[in-house]
């Protein structure tokens, strides 16, 4: 069953074009993966899926309703962790959870109990009195995937996870995240990691220049392109560095 199907999508800024005409269908379960260079149009096909912008044209549909129709039915059966730290600094641990749980309308004691759980979940308890300028970047990453979490969201969308954190951190958010695949939610995410990639991805589409260039399991992409592991791939198809 598709989660979500793009068909000719494609979003413009202006006359820049950051999205051209992409079409494609991430099922429910599987975790799909966008890689491409910065500006390849990855971050704009997710604002789109998660109604955060509409297409320029072509159509997205989210559980079977499209986004420019129903995007308060699809935002709230949806978890999103931003790229950027968007945390309010003026609060604490528990205090973002609690006060981020009023968008979904869920109940005080009931979000208390939640926040609890999801604290234990990305090993930040012990912290749940700490003011946010007090964390380090690897606890402020856990803590934006936590609170992704608090509607129990049946599509799970990720912008570069792991972005900045150190290598402990990074296995433990990947443990959290093939635990959530094993629970059946869908999950996609951005990543210039392509360990993580391969780690985590059933599916990757490689973007370059808004266009989707490729998209298959790392597997298969590696088998086609005679590669060894999933950044010859990349390089090969975008022709960029991975620091791009």
């Amino acid at each position: 069953m598709s989660i979500v199907i793009a068909r000719s999508l494609t979003k413009y800024y202006n006359s820049l074009k950051a999205v051209d005409n992409i079409s494609f269908e991430i099922n429910e379960g599987e975790c799909f993966g966008f890689l491409g260079p910065n500006g390849a149009g990855k971050t704009t096909a997710m604002s789109i899926i998660y109604c955060f912008m509409p297409p320029t044209s072509g159509t997205v549909s989210v559980f079977g309703m499209d986004v420019t129709e129903r995007p308060s039915e699809i935002k709230s059966r949806i978890g999103v962790m931003p790229q950027d730290d968007n945390l309010d600094v003026e609060l604490s641990v528990f205090e973002n959870l609690i006060v981020y749980a009023r968008y979904f309308d869920i109940p005080k004691k009931r979000a208390s109990q939640v926040a609890w759980r999801l604290l234990e979940f990305v090993e930040l308890k012990d912290k749940a009195g700490v003011n946010i300028r007090n964390l380090s970047g690897g606890m402020k990453r856990k803590l934006i995937l936590a609170r992704s979490l608090l509607n129990d969201p049946e599509l799970l969308i990720l912008d570069e996870p792991t972005t900045g954190l150190d290598p402990h951190s990074r296995h433990s958010v990947w443990d959290k995240l093939n635990y959530l695949k094993s629970m059946n939610t869908t999950i996609i995410l951005t990543t210039h990691y392509m360990e993580e990639a391969e780690r985590l991805c059933d599916r990757v589409a490689i973007m370059n220049s808004g266009k989707i260039v490729a998209i298959d399991t790392p597997a298969r992409l590696m088998d086609t392109h005679k590669a060894g592991n999933l950044e010859e791939v990349y390089l090969r198809l975008t022709g960029r560095r991975l620091a791009d």
